[in-house]
């Protein structure tokens, strides 16, 4: 279970930023959905589609549903991406109900060391290396979830007063620097490429 006394602000949007913090199916699909799409979009996801299947989320339910799809594609569509990625959605349910119990906290509750929480997180479908890492810093920095080792687990991610990721949106104005910080990066990507 994630802390309820957490007060997220990934969503910007109150009542999507309380179920992720909440609960961590809500939290883990979000981080999911965190690709090619702004942040707080991705991080709505799940509440929007909490509102549209008209039940609290469930990974067997998810996972089983033959309409996630249409859900996802339904004005406004979840994602820009919706039929690539309600599957993707319903491949990590599918997982967790399979290797989890459906159980998406059970990934890092009483796990003893940040390294097997980035193991398990990088066996998720949708999860790689650098998605992992920020899910371990967003845990470590935001969630008080801290096993040993968390720190070196997440990387650079990690870092205390980092602004390179999720893991370090607390309000507005960090979210600015965020997103400055990436934009940062991928101009000296493309600088590298010429």
């Amino acid at each position: 279970m994630v802390d309820v006394t957490t007060t997220l602000q990934l969503a910007q949007d109150p009542d999507a930023d309380a179920l992720l913090a909440q609960d961590p199916l809500a939290l883990l699909l979000g981080m999911l959905l965190d690709q090619q799409i702004p942040m707080e979009k991705a991080f709505k996801g799940p509440y929007v589609l909490k509102q549209r299947i008209g039940q609290d989320l469930d990974a067997r339910l998810i996972a089983e549903r033959a309409d996630v799809p249409e859900l996802f594609a339904q004005p406004p569509a979840i994602h820009r991406f919706p039929g690539s990625m309600a599957g993707r959605v319903q491949d990590l349910c599918r997982f967790l109900v399979e290797h989890y119990d459906g159980d998406a906290a059970a990934i890092w509750t009483g796990v003893d060391s940040g390294a097997e929480v980035l193991r398990r997180l990088k066996e998720l479908p949708g999860f790689g290396d650098q998605k992992a890492r920020i899910f371990v810093a967003l845990l470590g920095k935001q969630l008080g979830v801290r096993p040993g080792g968390w720190r070196d687990a997440a990387g650079s991610y990690g870092d205390d007063g980092a602004t390179r990721s999720v893991a370090d949106v607390v309000d507005q104005e960090s979210l600015l620097k965020v997103r400055a910080f990436k934009q940062a990066a991928k101009a000296e990507a493309k600088r590298a490429k010429e």
